[in-house]
C-alpha cells in the first residue's frame, strides 16, 4: 500500500509517495544499502527498493533538484530546490559527495550511481571477488549504453573500466539536445536490472553475473 506526505515550502506543495510493504519487515534484519548518486540512475533505483520494503538505504547525493532533472529523472516539480536525497522519505539522507574511504564502511552493499569517475575509483578500490573490502556494484548509463558491473568482475579490467577524463556526464549523453523526444531511458532500465541483481544477489550471493552490458 501507498502513503502520501506533503510539504509546503515557499508557498509550493511536495508530494512524496511513500510505499509502506504489506508486510512487517524486523528492522534489525533490515539489509543495509549504501547508494552513491540520486540522479537518472540512482532516483529510480531509491523508489525501486523503496517499493520492496526489505532494504535499509542511505543515499549520498549533494546535488539539489533543478528544473533541467524534471524530463529524465525521478522527481516533479514540488522537488525544485531540495537535495535529491531529502525527496526519499524512507531512506536515509546525506547531502554530502563521498570522498573516503570510511565513508564506504558498515553497509552489507555499497551501489556507485555516481556521475563521475572519481566516486567509481574510490569504490573499486575496495577490491574484487573474495577479496572485496566490502561488496559493491557500479551502476552506468549514457545515451543508449547502460552497464551494470559488480565486485565479481575480473580485476584486470579494471584499468579498462576507469579509464576517461574527469569530471561529471549526463545519463542522456553529450549529443541529447534537450528535447523530449530525444530522450534516452537507459538509466531506468539499468536501475530495475540492478533491483533484480541486488535481489538474487540476497538469496544467493554464488549466482549473479559479474556484469552486464546493454545498447537499445
Amino acid at each position: 500500500m501507498n502513503e502520501i506526505t506533503m510539504k509546503t515550502t515557499r508557498g509550493m506543495t511536495t508530494i512524496n509517495l511513500r510505499y509502506v510493504s504489506a508486510y512487517t519487515v524486523n528492522k534489525e534484519i533490515m539489509r543495509k544499502i549504501k547508494k552513491i548518486g540520486a540522479g537518472g540512475i540512482g532516483s529510480y533505483l531509491a523508489s525501486f527498493l523503496d517499493r520492496i520494503g526489505i532494504y535499509d538505504v542511505t543515499i549520498f547525493d549533494d546535488d539539489k533538484v533543478e528544473e533541467k532533472n524534471l524530463t529524465y529523472q525521478n522527481f516533479t516539480a514540488g522537488h525544485l530546490g531540495m537535495h535529491k536525497v531529502d525527496v526519499f522519505v524512507n531512506a536515509k539522507s546525506n547531502p554530502y559527495q563521498v570522498l573516503v574511504e570510511k565513508q564506504l564502511q558498515g553497509y552489507d552493499l555499497v551501489i556507485c550511481c555516481a556521475d563521475n569517475l572519481t566516486a567509481r575509483r574510490l569504490v573499486y578500490s575496495q577490491g574484487f571477488g573474495d577479496d572485496a573490502k566490502l561488496k559493491w556494484l557500479d551502476l552506468r548509463s549514457q545515451g543508449r549504453n547502460a552497464a551494470l558491473i559488480s565486485y565479481k568482475i575480473d580485476p584486470n579490467l579494471m584499468d579498462t573500466l576507469l579509464a576517461g577524463p574527469d569530471g561529471s556526464f549526463s545519463c542522456q549523453g553529450s549529443e541529447w539536445d534537450g528535447k523530449p523526444e530525444g530522450i534516452n531511458c537507459m538509466h531506468m532500465v539499468i536501475a530495475g536490472a540492478a533491483t533484480q541483481w541486488i535481489q538474487r544477489w540476497w538469496n544467493d550471493n554464488n549466482n549473479v553475473i559479474d556484469k552486464m552490458v546493454m545498447n537499445i
